[in-house]
């Protein structure tokens, strides 16, 4: 017997029919509510190509950029067997101090279609001034690395990385 004190029990059909609802309502919301995501905002400002002066310049105004090859270590492979696939690591010989700290470090590769390939934001709380990725290179180009510096300085090392077999659809 049941005790009375207690509210009934659902049913299992009562459960089965509110999972199926749960999970239709589920699979609809991505529907219901789609629109673009908030990053996908800058690429719609962009042609379906930029040369890489353009990347520089909107990139950094008219800035110069010094030499930065004593300061910035940079890490590719000099042959890439796989272009969709090119691991690269940055490191910056800087002090990580609130007064002089890399803000950011930029990834820019000359003859890729959108010649930009990451930015990262840094702060003097990281410690050192390290990142490491994976690179989607077209062809064989130069890959520049630029970090910019809390008092404004752009610094600039650059390698070659001669590649196989693309991997951007080239």
């Amino acid at each position: 017997m049941s005790d009375p004190t207690l509210p009934p029990s659902p049913t299992r059909r009562a459960l089965l029919r509110l999972f199926a609802w749960l999970g239709l309502a589920g699979l609809l919301a991505p529907v219901a509510s789609s629109r673009p995501a908030r990053a996908q905002g800058m690429l719609a400002n962009l042609g379906p190509e930029e040369p890489v002066d353009a990347t520089m310049k909107r990139l950094f105004g008219g800035r110069p950029i010094k030499d930065g090859t004593a300061a910035i270590k940079l890490e590719l492979p000099i042959i890439a067997e796989n272009g969709a696939l090119v691991p690269v690591s940055v490191e910056v010989a800087s002090p990580m101090t609130p007064q002089s700290y890399v803000k950011t470090i930029t990834i820019v590769s000359d003859k890729n279609r959108r010649p930009m390939n990451a930015r990262f934001n840094l702060t003097p709380a990281m410690g050192q001034a390290f990142i490491a990725t994976n690179l989607r290179l077209g062809e064989t180009t130069d890959v520049r690395a630029i970090a910019e510096l809390s008092d404004g300085t752009l610094l600039m090392a650059k390698r070659e990385v001669k590649v196989t077999v693309g991997g951007c659809g080239g």
